[in-house]
């Protein structure tokens, strides 16, 4: 488990706990823009509260945060 801070832009980052520590390295997730769900009540999870959840998809081969394919500004609604 990773407990991540996700910057949204205009305040305090997030933080998120995710288990995607098989699939990515610290460094991979460093400056990566990911899409995540932030309208969600904040859970403890492994006793860490978690205030948001990232998107991704997975199969057999791993987990596979999902990303923009365009440069958007931190905190883009997504629909």
């Amino acid at each position: 488990m990773y407990r991540l801070k996700i910057d949204f832009g205009g305040g305090e980052p997030k933080q998120c706990v995710a288990g995607i520590k098989a699939s990515y390295t610290k460094e991979q997730l460093m400056d990566k823009i990911v899409v995540a769900v932030v309208n969600l009540q904040p859970k403890s999870v492994v006793g860490v509260i978690s205030e948001c959840m990232m998107l991704a998809a997975y199969d057999d081969s791993g987990v596979s945060l999902l990303s923009p394919d365009k440069e958007l500004a931190l905190g883009t609604k997504v629909g």
